[in-house]
């Protein structure tokens, strides 16, 4: 997270808006000699107090997984590369803009039986977003088939102790010279551009 607090003042609810709507991030926990990491859909509760997701068996964050265990769940957003020359400011430097959110807390394992309601939870809320399309269910799949595959995978649950965020959307910069370099954006290059655009035009409130 970018140490700078101006970046850091996007209320909590924006930030959930923005977990629900990717609903997968990187995974990390401590490990010796480097993070495990591991990417991963995941549902956010409705009081936003624990993700639910699942792993293969034969990740390591499963070997070193164990009630309480550390982790961090890292959401990004959209970003891209900010050129000086698009301030129409000689003193600026080349910097990214970009959109994150990090979960920390405790990875808990599940019960093994409770793996088939979280898939049948996460594709029906994932299912749900590609309306008018009929939704994918498990009751498709066959009852062996569907049996073998939940067998290799684990359920876990990320409780969550506190939710940080960096909106870096150049609000250190006047109005003028974050709208000048919103207008350039999209020439250049990064994820989901406009979106990024959209969010240095028009800075909420609480971020101005």
């Amino acid at each position: 997270m970018h140490p700078n607090p101006i970046f850091r003042r996007t209320e909590e609810a924006r930030s959930l808006e923005l977990l629900r709507a990717r609903s997968f991030g990187t995974l990390a926990v401590s490990a010796e000699g480097a993070p495990l990491l591991s990417h991963v859909p995941f549902l956010l509760s409705e009081d936003a107090a624990y993700a639910d997701l699942h792993l293969v068996r034969s990740n390591p964050i499963c070997r070193a997984a164990r009630a309480g265990l550390p982790a961090r769940l890292a959401v990004s957003g959209p970003d891209g590369y900010i050129s000086p020359d698009w301030y129409g400011d000689p003193g600026q430097v080349p910097t990214w803009n970009y959109v994150a959110v990090h979960l920390t807390g405790r990875l808990e394992p599940l019960p093994q039986d409770q793996i088939d309601p979280l898939l049948a939870a996460q594709s029906a809320a994932f299912e749900g977003r590609l309306a008018p399309k009929t939704p994918w269910t498990m009751e498709k799949m066959d009852p062996e088939v569907r049996a073998k595959l939940q067998r290799m995978i684990l359920p876990f649950r990320l409780h969550i102790d506190e939710i940080d965020s960096t909106w870096k959307l150049s609000q250190n910069k006047t109005v003028q010279m974050r709208r000048a370099a919103a207008d350039a954006l999209e020439s250049g290059f990064g994820q989901e551009l406009g979106a990024l655009a959209t969010l240095m035009q028009d800075p909420p409130p609480d971020e101005a």
